[in-house]
């Protein structure tokens, strides 16, 4: 709940009054800050689900009702449908599906890559702060593991963190390999040892590595490039995938789709399939803000899920602690971690910090909202946030904008807020997932033929991500996801294949007094204005 603020006028003068403030130490312990404050642990907005293999598992509100809801499509639907055939089909077209699909085409698989919207649309673009790998002589394997198991507060698959971060450093030199470019301590050097590192909240090394503020962005066009140069995969863009296939032994089959720019539903049939679908920003729970691409409607949480699939921490949800909160229309546009990493402090109303900025994300955003309930926050045209103080950071490092943080410069600017003189007004934004689909080491669910990686897989995080690990995430399971499949591929063939899961589906609605008329996924936010699920139902109209 967010108390009335400190005007922004006075808030300014406060600010400009004690700058650099000095810090204070939060009284709470970090139980009590997250159990009062963060978003996860407010009790209304939670349910559990009813129906699935993980009934009885604690859930946002707003998700239980997709993942508890009936198919978008029926039997008559698909009959006489277009169908395309693959050995792995992946669903995304991210980092994660990327990677996969890379994997599994240079294993001499054929390969069909179908995406939402088009290749690189998704949160890998929007990633700024960088990827950890521990590369560094004063760094290990065992310490990245470590922290990364603690920062989730122990609730993370041992197995899944040890692969993360033991395959991290190979992970780099793949990326390297792909054409990536790294920031690096010399210009003219090349060797590995000149990777500039950065020390970011809830980690005892300085790890991360970077490409200026857009590291997403740089890793992005070089997988794309890379997919864009590989004839064993098949792109299908503004292709929205509506449902899995399964066969008559409840192998997963390949999916649904419906081709956006055809206006017709599709069959991809696959050997294996790799759901690479990202995560749940848009749907915007609790009616928070969200830093989170257009497509992000966890629509693979809810195929999976429909499909077999367990899942974990789904009551578990990153709120990125430095979202813009002023001027509205770029609410929830993120400000990267990095500014803080490098120097920027937070600051609340009365002109003083409240918080250690290098603490984990979770600690940092719930310290946050303690000052907005408090009255401590700021206010500004109906919105209210703390102060991020960049001017501060560019007196201590004069051309840090330039050449560190351009994108966050550049945000500032289209805010209207020149970055060097006046600091930012940030409020905790809806950022990641942390739970999702239950995988192994090799992204297989419970699922036959079904694996996942990236965003839409849960046990790598466990309840809070570190910085840098969701980039390092999608390389290292999209390799392992990608490789997989294709020996799933070929372990056997499919027999009957059709929605055969989703008699027992309705079976589980109907005995759970649960309604049939609700359909899902959701594809798209409402105010897209894009109904999927009425365009199905027009061309089911026009069949009868």
């Amino acid at each position: 709940m967010t108390a009335a603020g400190v005007e922004h006028a006075l808030a300014l003068r406060r600010w400009a009054g004690r700058a650099p403030a000095e810090p204070v130490a939060t009284p709470l312990s970090t139980e009590e800050l997250l159990g009062g404050f963060h978003p996860d642990h407010r009790p209304e907005a939670r349910t559990t689900l009813r129906v699935g293999a993980s009934a009885g598992l604690a859930c946002p509100a707003g998700l239980a009702e997709l993942l508890q809801a009936n198919a978008l499509v029926e039997d008559i639907d698909i009959a006489g449908a277009p169908v395309r055939r693959a050995d792995v089909l992946v669903v995304g077209a991210g980092a994660a599906g990327c990677v996969a699909a890379l994997s599994a085409a240079r294993q001499g698989a054929r390969v069909i890559l179908a995406n939402k919207l088009r290749i690189g649309d998704g949160n890998t673009v929007m990633a700024e702060g960088g990827i950890q790998a521990a590369v560094g002589g004063d760094d290990s394997l065992q310490r990245h593991f470590d922290d990364t198991l603690q920062g989730g507060h122990a609730a993370a698959d041992p197995e899944l963190v040890s692969a993360l971060a033991g395959d991290g450093p190979a992970a780099i030199h793949w990326l390297m390999g792909e054409g990536m470019a790294f920031d690096r301590m010399a210009d003219d050097a090349d060797a590995e040892d000149t990777l500039a590192r950065l020390r970011v909240g809830g980690t005892s090394a300085a790890r991360l590595l970077s490409y200026r503020d857009f590291t997403g962005l740089e890793m992005m066009r070089a997988l794309r490039e890379a997919v864009l140069l590989q004839p064993e995969i098949e792109r299908c863009e503004r292709h929205v995938a509506l449902e899995l296939l399964t066969d008559a032994h409840g192998r997963c089959a390949g999916a649904v789709f419906y081709d956006l720019l055809r206006d017709r539903l599709i069959l991809v049939r696959a050997g294996a399939t790799v759901l690479a679908t990202g995560g749940a920003g848009r749907l915007h729970l609790g009616n928070s803000a969200t830093s989170n691409h257009y497509g992000a409607t966890a629509d693979g949480l809810v195929l999976a899920y429909r499909g077999g699939a367990r899942l974990r921490e789904l009551d578990s949800f990153q709120y990125h602690p430095t979202g813009l909160a002023w001027p509205h229309h770029l609410d929830g546009m993120l400000i990267t971690e990095a500014v803080r990493a490098l120097g920027a402090r937070l600051v609340n109303g009365t002109g003083e910090r409240f918080v250690d900025e290098l603490e984990t994300r979770d600690v940092v955003a719930a310290a946050i909202l303690r000052e907005l309930s408090a009255g401590r926050g700021i206010e500004r045209d109906g919105q209210h946030g703390v102060f991020l103080d960049t001017p501060t950071l560019v007196q201590e490092q004069p051309r840090i904008l330039a050449t560190r943080l351009v994108t966050v410069d550049r945000l500032a600017r289209r805010a209207g807020i020149d970055p060097s003189r006046e600091p930012l007004l940030i409020a905790p934004t809806l950022h990641y997932q942390n739970g999702g689909v239950a995988v192994d080491a090799d992204g297989h669910t419970a699922v036959p033929g079904l694996l996942c990686a990236g965003e839409v897989a849960g046990g790598i995080h466990g309840r809070n991500r570190l910085m840098g690990n969701a980039l390092l995430e999608t390389v290292v399971f999209g390799r392992r996801a990608g490789a997989a499949a294709v020996a799933t591929a070929r372990s056997g063939p499919l027999h009957h294949v059709g929605l055969g899961h989703l008699g027992d589906w309705q079976r589980q609605l109907i005995n759970a007094e649960l309604p049939l008329d609700m359909r899902s996924p959701r594809l798209f936010p409402p105010y897209g204005h894009t109904d999927i699920a009425g365009r199905v139902e027009q061309l089911r109209a026009s069949r009868q």
